[in-house]
């Protein structure tokens, strides 16, 4: 495995209840303004070689739940790959019995990822949970550490020689948090109870501690985090924890300095490479559309496209696309389109329009980063739909693309079946959703193409199927009763 540059630091800001006052003079021009201690340098995924992207999913069919959990999974890390695994499936388990029936709005677990660490000695792997239970999302973070010299996975104590090292650090973390107001509750930080499951080192070799919202504080405060100093936590290191605090720093030492990409004020009008070959007002078109990759098995599915000379639509998650970014250069010299599926998969019509927006524009950059395009379609994350959504989608120019078949693929089911779904329920101008995180619907493409072919098809990207009278920005276009029960938005 190897790294070449860092992703733009995330800050993990402790809250304080002295207020966030602003210094009253500007720094002078010489003088050095040091970086917030919590922020991490994260990976960039795309730089590492052999990782891919894994994803359970469940909730676009009416009546289930809204679950997505991504995870890296990277070569040469098994007991990693393992642990991270186990740890999808005990969240997605836990979730199920914590939620049983479904109501309105959804329940749903969001499970993204980042990469804390990746070097030759060790992989830091920090997983981000969401969870909404009706109320508001509570949010939680886990970090794995990989010992690439003993190959084996641990969670972030891992990095402490023991529970004596564990608990002198309680009490250091206790001692950043004092003066910071009586809110925080100093009594919750302590050594016992799994309090200290998210660490990891900053480009200095601080150690970077982070709770979880409600763990030490009332939940107003959200995640809140310290940055204990390097001196002072290095006695407490176990082998793990040194290797990975001398790799991060040394990494962050070399990585070179990336200038912030600029986008162009414009963009033109984002079309297949290859549009424009059938008339679907004459011709018998369907549109297949393949949601929430790119992963594992998207390079099977674009050879068997490729093989059949058959164009589809993809719309890809931010975070794959950021850690996979090949898959849509790939699609994209191929004649495929490639569209919006939202950063992390949250359900957006529980977020406000300024999270809307974020996750679409990050996504944006993803994609055109990749493959050279800005999307101009996006489909939102489980069909769900709201005003805020629609208004701001016309802004950022984006029709919004529902669904006429469902291929409930994302339940799992053969082969044979899905093919028999698809087949059965496509009309012309249908628009056919697919997922290519799941092997069993990638392995049915060959046989849904050759039966749709014989029945007269021709496969089209979806703005194909409205020809001139094109697709208008924050419209909802497919069948509105496919969408979670939600009606069209105009």
């Amino acid at each position: 495995m190897r790294k070449t540059r860092f992703f733009t630091g995330i800050a993990l800001l402790v809250l304080s209840t002295g207020g966030c006052g602003l210094a009253a003079t500007s720094p002078g021009r010489d003088v050095m303004v040091p970086a917030e201690p919590t922020m991490i340098d994260f990976v960039d995924p795309a730089t590492v070689v052999g990782l891919t992207t894994r994803t359970l999913t469940e909730g676009d069919s009416p009546g289930s739940r809204y679950v997505h959990i991504n995870y890296p999974e990277l070569m040469g890390a098994r007991a990693l790959n393992r642990a991270l695994y186990a740890d999808a499936e005990r969240r997605l388990r836990d979730f199920r019995k914590v939620t049983g029936t479904t109501g309105d709005p959804r329940p749903e677990l969001n499970v993204d990822w980042q990469l804390a660490a990746v070097t030759p000695q060790t992989v830091g792997v920090r997983l981000r949970t969401g969870e909404y239970l009706g109320a508001s999302w509570g949010n939680s973070t886990r970090t794995y550490w990989f010992d690439q010299r003993n190959d084996k996975a641990v969670g972030s104590t891992g990095l402490l020689a023991g529970q004596g090292a564990l608990e002198r650090l309680a009490t250091l973390v206790k001692e950043q948090f004092k003066g910071r107001g009586s809110q925080v509750d100093l009594n919750a930080v302590t050594g016992f109870g799994g309090r200290f499951d998210s660490m990891a080192f900053n480009r200095v070799g601080d150690l970077v501690v982070e709770f979880d919202d409600c763990q030490i504080g009332p939940c107003s405060l959200g995640r809140l985090a310290v940055a204990v100093p390097a001196a002072q936590v290095a006695p407490l290191l176990s082998g793990l924890g040194r290797r990975a605090q001398e790799s991060v720093r040394a990494e962050a030492a070399d990585a070179p300095h990336v200038a912030p990409r600029t986008m162009p004020p414009t963009s033109p009008d984002v079309v297949s490479t290859r549009a424009g070959k059938v008339d679907c007002a004459r011709a018998k078109c369907v549109a297949l559309t393949f949601d929430d990759g790119p992963g594992p098995d998207t390079g099977r599915l674009l050879d068997t496209l490729q093989r059949f000379g058959a164009r589809a639509t993809f719309f890809a998650v931010g975070s794959n696309a950021a850690a996979q970014p090949g898959f849509l250069n790939r699609m994209n010299a191929e004649g495929h389109l490639v569209g919006n599926h939202s950063w992390m998969h949250r359900d957006m019509s529980k977020q406000s329009s300024s999270k809307i927006a974020d996750s679409l524009a990050r996504t944006a950059a993803a994609v055109e980063a990749a493959n050279g395009q800005p999307p101009t379609l996006m489909r939102p994350p489980y069909g769900a739909v709201s005003q805020d959504l629609a208004n701001v989608a016309r802004n950022m120019g984006l029709p919004l693309v529902g669904w006429d078949v469902d291929t409930q693929d994302e339940h799992g089911g053969d082969a044979a079946d899905i093919t028999d779904r698809v087949v059965r329920e496509t009309h012309p101008t249908a628009i056919v959703l697919m997922h290519d995180i799941n092997p069993n619907t990638v392995d049915a493409v060959p046989d849904i193409l050759k039966r749709l072919r014989g029945k007269g098809y021709s496969f089209v990207t979806v703005p194909e199927l409205y020809g001139s009278a094109g697709m208008q920005a924050g419209r909802l276009y497919g069948s509105g009763n496919e969408l979670q029960g939600k009606q069209p938005l105009t």
